[in-house]
């Protein structure tokens, strides 16, 4: 008995060991795409499946994600066309949409939300600035439909109370602290390690 506990021990650790050191590998991805220069451009783009992006200069606060997770060997364009032609019915309706589109969905956030939700990524929402960790992937509401995203890294606020945000508002792809600046509408926690 005490050796399947220490097992079932020694397995759980590593197992968070491994999310660890994806997490601090996705902190260092984000943080490496601030020193890119990069024009806010919600254009529209075809581009290659799977591991497509759009132009290297261009992009949104859901590239800065995409991106990052490329980085780490994670295709969310793949991944989250995959989950969206499973569970197409579950996704937003927001764009009119009647099937998948492998160019756009995986740079829309209410996709990444939903797509992050169903993998169980979902953490709570809270006003404690400790609850969100280097790596999480944090989501907000600007005002009206305007949805953002952005991730947590290990870097905090002058203050020293809270992470910073890699994110891309409209500057390019920055380093800021503003995880309260605006409704925080979804918080995650994804790995592919399970």
């Amino acid at each position: 008995m005490k050796k399947i506990l220490l097992l079932l021990f020694l397995s759980f650790n590593l197992c968070l060991s491994q999310t660890v050191v994806q997490n601090l590998d996705l902190v260092n991805a984000a943080l490496e795409l601030t020193k890119q220069q990069v024009t806010y451009d919600p254009s529209y783009f075809s581009i290659d499946y799977p591991n497509g992006d759009v132009p290297s200069d261009k992009g949104v606060c859901t590239d800065v994600v995409i991106r990052a997770y490329r980085k780490t060997g994670v295709d969310l364009q793949k991944l989250v066309h995959e989950d969206m032609k499973a569970n197409f019915t579950n996704y937003p309706k927001i764009w009119g949409l009647t099937s998948t589109d492998k160019n756009i969905d995986h740079r829309r956030v209410p996709n990444l939300m939903t797509f992050f939700k169903h993998k169980g990524a979902e953490k709570p929402i809270t006003d404690n600035p400790e609850d969100y960790l280097p790596g999480d992937v944090v989501c907000w509401n600007l005002g009206g439909a305007v949805t953002h995203i952005g991730i947590v890294v290990n870097k905090k606020s002058n203050n020293g109370n809270r992470n910073l945000i890699v994110h891309n508002i409209g500057s390019g792809q920055v380093l800021e602290d503003m995880l309260f600046d605006f409704k925080i509408i979804g918080h995650y926690r994804y790995s592919t390690i399970h």
